[in-house]
This record gives C-alpha cells, sequence and structure tokens, in this order.
C-alpha cells in the first residue's frame, strides 16, 4: 500500500506522472506514479513504499475553488498586515500608484524564490512604470525579513498568518486544494483590479504579464 507525505518544497513537476489508473476503469480514480521513490512536485514532496502508485479521487468528484472571489474590476477588501519589518501595513498606503500584490506558497522555496527574485531584477522596471510590488504568503514577519535580506529584496513582504487575506480575496489553491496557490493582482491608481494572473508552475510569468500590463496603462 503506497503512502502519501507532504512538505513545502518546489521543483519542476517532470518526475511526476498524473494518469487514470488501469486497473479501476469505473472508480474514477487518478493514480500517481513516480519513477524515483521522492517526487518533487512544486510544494509537495511524495513518498511512496515499495509500491509507486497512489489513488486520488477523479478531478471530476471533486470541488475545486477556481473563481477568485475579488474579479477584475473589483475594488478588493481593505486589510492591515505586519510587513517584515513588523510595521503595520495597508493598500491605502499606496493609494494614487498602481499596486503589483502577488500572494505566493512561501518563503525560501526554489518556485517562490525564483519569482521573488524576478520582481527584484525587474523592480526598476516597475518603478519607472509608477507601481510598487507587494508579496503575500502565511510566513511570519521573521521569516520575511531573512528572505528579503538574504535575497536582498527591495519590496514589501506581508505575513498572512492563517491566510486569511488569502481566504478573504478567494486566491484558489492547486493541487486539489492542497497547495497554496500563486496569483497577482494588478491594482490601478483607483484602487481598481485590472489583472488577476494566477501560474503555480512558472514564477516568472507573472512578472512578464504584469509589466506588460503595467506599460499599457
Amino acid at each position: 500500500m503506497a503512502s502519501l507525505s507532504f512538505s513545502t518544497y518546489y521543483s519542476s513537476p517532470s518526475s511526476l506522472l498524473l494518469a487514470l489508473n488501469p486497473k479501476t476503469p469505473s472508480s474514477n480514480s487518478l493514480s500517481i506514479l513516480s519513477t524515483s521513490s521522492q517526487s518533487q512536485f512544486y510544494g509537495l514532496q511524495l513518498s511512496f513504499s515499495t509500491s509507486s502508485s497512489f489513488s486520488l479521487p477523479c478531478a471530476s468528484t471533486m470541488k475545486l475553488n477556481i473563481s477568485a472571489k475579488v474579479s477584475k474590476g473589483d475594488v478588493p477588501p481593505a486589510f492591515n498586515l505586519k510587513d517584515q519589518d513588523g510595521k503595520s501595513f495597508s493598500l491605502s498606503k499606496y493609494k494614487g500608484k498602481p499596486v503589483v500584490l502577488y500572494f505566493y506558497p512561501a518563503d525560501e522555496t526554489p518556485g517562490c524564490t525564483k519569482q521573488a527574485c524576478a520582481f527584484r531584477d525587474s523592480y526598476e522596471k516597475f518603478k519607472k512604470a509608477g507601481a510598487e510590488v507587494v508579496g503575500i504568503s502565511g510566513d511570519d514577519p521573521s521569516s520575511h525579513k531573512a528572505f528579503a535580506k538574504k535575497y536582498k529584496l527591495p519590496f514589501t513582504l506581508l505575513s498572512d498568518e492563517n491566510n486569511k487575506i488569502r481566504k478573504e480575496w478567494g486566491v484558489p489553491s492547486d493541487l486539489f486544494g492542497t497547495l497554496p496557490g500563486r496569483q497577482t493582482y494588478v491594482i490601478d491608481k483607483k484602487g481598481v483590479v485590472q489583472l488577476i494572473y494566477n501560474n503555480q508552475f512558472q514564477p516568472e510569468k507573472h512578472i512578464d504579464e504584469t509589466l506588460k500590463l503595467l506599460q499599457s496603462l
């Protein structure tokens, strides 16, 4: 019997195969097959026993929240969160200028590090477009502070402990609800959402898509 364990780790999903289980065609189950005993799937580490398959309910039988509560054209709900320095932060701080607000799963994971560094490397382009960049995850302020210091991140990181704001904004999860979603919002100077971009497995695409829109505003 296969066992499944989870840990927060991000890397290429190329070693993981999702396929219909041919032994039980009428059960609508999914089987996770791996050529190694430990497969890393963008935020999940899957550990298997001698049997290399694990059955999951078919996606058609599961209810997934795939539509965000905050939509394009909305003024998103206000919030107050602590930044990496423990100071209170609200979106009203940047009233009158565009904001790129991105939700990411966790500090110090390869996918999220790549995304943060890509925002860092393009930060001057965002500044030139008049926009501020803000990242949000469930990590605490001390984790954010260490993360920002290590990678020299010039923008604000907010601590959404217990994922309260993530839930209020309706940021969808990935992989059957087990993985916090990666979603970026572009909010214009009037406080209205102009773009929502979601792509868990191509973190750098968030930068390209948001810059494209900002440069057109």
